[in-house]
């Protein structure tokens, strides 16, 4: 499977991506709007299997998102049409605030219909899927959703204000992206999404922030919270990533807690490396795991997917630091020491060898 995507630096986009690239899928990305060259989407087209649309406009005057979605329905409708092979199948991230009587809902709504008919004249199964309010990891903060809004304010110590204590039907981006892709059927889009109001998202984000403040992983049993927990955690990356110890040394040598744990399964492995040797050089959906270096010295090492974002941090077991690897990080630890390296390893689930959850990507 080839997969043409629109919107592919957009949150969604981004997020079907890394789904993608676990799966082994190669993905083109077609540009739309001002950068649409009907030449190169029509050779896009012409090598992909799926087509699958995410990029959408939902900011702007009501004129420009309701024309925008249109316009990009349109661009796509044309390329389908000059396209001599076309794609078996067209998914279309929809809303269910499409029909609605906003500018957005509206947009949505016709966008789908020409997409639809585009779909059918170029004998392709169209797929809609109707996506609730989408959160996950890289969202952007007063743009995105309220969710990234709480994080960035949590992760900075602010105080989190709702404006608007309404509903929410909350689905994980990551889910969503698995939809688009056909791993769920498009009717589960809100059967697998969850309810939840501002109010209690903004007290869950809080609650996560303050447990975790010292290193102790909140109560992630539900996947709601697990999804949750790692939204918050993409906030972190940078200085605020290492969680610094409590090393206590006396005659009998050395003690330190490295992992606790307020709810939830958990796995804890160790492992020696010898002088100069890398371990790691993958990455996870939806694992939360920890490197703690006890004895010897070390670089951690990790790049967000698809960028040359890459941070590096030099740890030390005479000053042991826990650092959780972020989730769709590629992540490695290179002993740079002269002695053999000591670390610690937890991951917040058992070993499921029939869902490792562990995709090979160097960093």
């Amino acid at each position: 499977m080839t997969i043409a995507l629109t919107g592919s630096n957009g949150f969604l986009g981004w997020h079907t991506r890394v789904l993608a690239h676990s799966l082994g899928k190669p993905t083109e990305a077609l540009a739309l709007g001002d950068k649409f060259d009907v030449d190169a989407a029509v050779g896009i087209m012409e090598r992909a299997t799926v087509l699958v649309h995410v990029a959408g406009v939902n900011r702007g005057g009501d004129d420009a998102v309701r024309l925008g979605n249109i316009r990009f329905a349109e661009q796509l409708a044309l390329t389908l049409d000059q396209a001599t092979t076309k794609p078996a199948t067209v998914v279309f991230a929809n809303s269910i605030q499409a029909g609605n009587d906003s500018a957005y809902g509206r947009g949505k709504q016709e966008a789908g219909l020409i997409l639809k008919k585009a779909a059918e004249n170029a004998g392709a199964h169209f797929v809609n899927v109707s996506l609730p309010n989408l959160f996950g990891e890289h969202g952007v903060p007063f743009y995105n959703s309220v969710v990234a809004t709480f994080c960035q304010l949590a992760a900075d110590g602010k105080a989190l204000q709702v404006q608007d204590d309404k509903d929410l039907l909350l689905l994980h981006v990551q889910t969503a992206a698995e939809i688009l892709l056909g791993l769920h059927d498009p009717e589960d889009a809100q059967r697998l999404a969850t309810s939840r109001r501002v109010s209690e998202v903004a007290a869950l984000i809080q609650e996560m922030s303050q447990i975790y403040s010292n290193g102790t992983i909140p109560d992630i049993s539900k996947p709601f919270d697990r999804d949750m927990f790692n939204t918050y955690r993409s906030f972190l990356v940078g200085d605020r990533l290492p969680v610094t110890l409590d090393r206590k040394e006396d005659a009998r040598g050395a003690f330190f807690e490295v992992i606790r744990s307020a709810g939830g399964e958990g796995q804890a492995s160790f492992s020696t490396t010898e002088p100069g040797v890398t371990r790691g050089q993958h990455y996870h959906r939806r694992k939360i795991e920890r490197f703690t270096v006890l004895s010897g010295t070390a670089e951690i090492s990790m790049r967000k997917l698809f960028s040359d974002e890459v941070r590096t941090y030099s740890v030390d077991g005479q000053q042991p630091v826990a650092i959780d690897m972020p989730t769709m990080w590629s992540h490695k630890i290179t002993n740079t020491g002269s002695d053999k390296l000591y670390t610690m390893f937890w991951i917040n689930e058992i070993f499921d060898p029939a869902s490792p959850d562990t995709f090979p990507e160097e960093v």
